[in-house]
């Protein structure tokens, strides 16, 4: 099962030397984000700053820096456990492409454990506090300035509550959120996002958009607002499906939205429709800065928290940071979705130096000439992967995971002339290598063994890989120690 609330998991990796407190004074400006990156970068442990100035509030930081927190979080061993629990879902097979996905979806419904449900306010720990109007002030959260040109102080894992005001449907969203004043917060809504979109339609009709952002949520909460679903389907839902457990939801004090009960603080307000503020730059988890532009700025009306609270945030940077293991979790946990989009795919990886997007290796079982040329072009239509810049295509014995591997065979096997694919399509809104914005060149490599019927001529075909004679192989493994190696 996975933690109830982030202080019972910090409690358990305190308890098993796997988190530090670090009671000295710490200023937010700079220094914490200094110290994180340091530690994050060495394979270190989470983080409890309990002397933050400027704010009473503890500050955890660091905590899903490792696999092996994360997992620890989610109550997994593996990453595959959750790919095996996904891929039973979609058995027997469903039709391909996203309507697949949401009937998977739709069995989870089903399930008696794994539909949120509501408590009532005395139930819900996040409510012990409730501050309205002049008592808000949003200084007593510890945000951080990170990097240098950084144009402000951020919140980096507050989870951002709205609902599409047609059709109901809410969404639940991980976008960073600059602090403009006491009671005011700029959301960096991408054009890409659901909750931008809520935006938009809320603002053609000339009407405010209730939003609700919680910080220090459990940790399956915390994972599900990372995930990239499609719309449609509930964050919540696929948060329990996690944890094994219905998410308790609370109603919020003034505006029609549900956060988790068991968070540690809550904050809401009103989106007035053209209300914008210029927000960043920011350095950003592409390792370089994205330009000040304007976006949504949110005017907070009440916050609500736990008696004695505690926040949570992560370090945003040049890889490898704590986005490492939450975009590994996303990778293993979807594969089983996106082989219903792409049924020819094998397997995939996405590396984190590539900031899980920019790059995306696919092993296939080739069938048929061009069947990579294919697989690009899918895979380029299914979702948020249709922001991916560079596919590398691989023949199914190939480790997608062993860059090494992939980098010999995308290196060697590849005739420039035939084997590589250039296209034009959107790309992210922090990408900062297109020569405008929003839309750019991507490529897709060809690293397949080639067939004659795709114009390979050459005497012999496409040539064996070196490789050892396993009877020779066998022998020496088992002799090994002998040899006083």
């Amino acid at each position: 099962m996975a933690y109830d609330d982030l202080r019972s998991l910090l409690r358990a990796l305190e308890r098993e030397g796997d988190l530090k407190r670090v009671k000295a004074e710490v200023d937010p400006y700079l220094e914490v984000g200094e110290i994180v990156d340091r530690v994050q970068k060495s394979g270190g442990p989470a983080l409890l700053f309990e002397n933050v100035r400027g704010s009473s509030m503890p500050l955890a930081m660091n905590v899903f820096g490792t696999d092996r927190r994360l997992l620890k979080a989610l109550g997994l061993k593996s990453y595959g456990e959750i790919s095996e629990k996904i891929g039973g879902l979609l058995r027997p097979e469903l039709p391909h492409g996203f309507v697949g996905v949401r009937e998977a979806f739709g069995k989870l419904g089903a399930m008696a454990h794994v539909p949120p449900k509501k408590v009532k306010a005395d139930s819900a720990p996040v409510q012990e506090v409730v501050l309205h109007g002049d008592d808000v002030d949003l200084d007593m959260l510890p945000a951080l300035f990170t990097w240098p040109k950084d144009g402000g102080s951020f919140f980096n894992l507050g989870l951002t509550h709205t609902k599409d005001p047609e059709s109901g449907i809410r969404n639940l969203g991980l976008y960073r959120l600059q602090r403009h004043d006491k009671r005011t917060i700029g959301m960096h809504w991408q054009i890409h996002k659901d909750s931008r979109n809520h935006y938009q339609v809320a603002a053609r009709k000339g009407e405010r958009l209730p939003v609700a952002i919680a910080f220090g949520c459990p940790p399956a909460v915390t994972y599900a607002s990372t995930a990239p679903l499609p719309g449609d389907i509930d964050e919540y839902l696929f948060a329990g499906f996690l944890a094994g457990k219905r998410i308790e939801m609370v109603d919020c004090k003034t505006v029609p939205l549900q956060v988790p009960a068991q968070a540690e603080v809550v904050i809401e307000g009103w989106l007035e429709p053209g209300e914008m503020l210029p927000e960043g730059p920011f350095g950003d988890h592409t390792g370089f800065y994205t330009p000040q532009e304007p976006f949504p700025a949110l005017t907070i009306d009440c916050v609500t928290m736990r008696k004695r609270p505690l926040l949570q945030s992560i370090v945003v940077g040049r890889p490898p940071t704590e986005d490492g293991p939450l975009g590994r979790a996303t990778e293993r946990f979807f594969l089983p979705l996106l082989k219903i989009i792409v049924p020819d795919i094998v397997d995939y990886h996405l590396p984190e130096a590539g900031g899980f997007h920019n790059c995306a290796i696919v092993s296939i079982d080739k069938k048929y000439p061009k069947h990579a040329q294919k697989v690009m072009h899918a895979v380029w239509g299914a979702h948020m992967m249709s922001l991916t810049k560079l596919i590398v295509v691989v023949d199914a014995d190939c480790d997608v995971h062993d860059l090494h591997e992939v980098a010999w065979r995308a290196l060697g096997n590849t005739d420039y002339a035939r084997d590589l694919s250039v296209v034009e399509g959107p790309v992210d809104h922090l990408d900062h290598a297109s020569y405008q914005q929003f839309w750019g060149g991507k490529a897709g490599i060809d690293a397949t063994r080639k067939w004659p019927e795709e114009g390979y001529t050459r005497d012999g075909g496409w040539p064996e890989m070196v490789e050892s004679d396993p009877e020779t192989a066998e022998r020496v493994t088992r002799r090994w120690k002998e040899y006083g190696l």
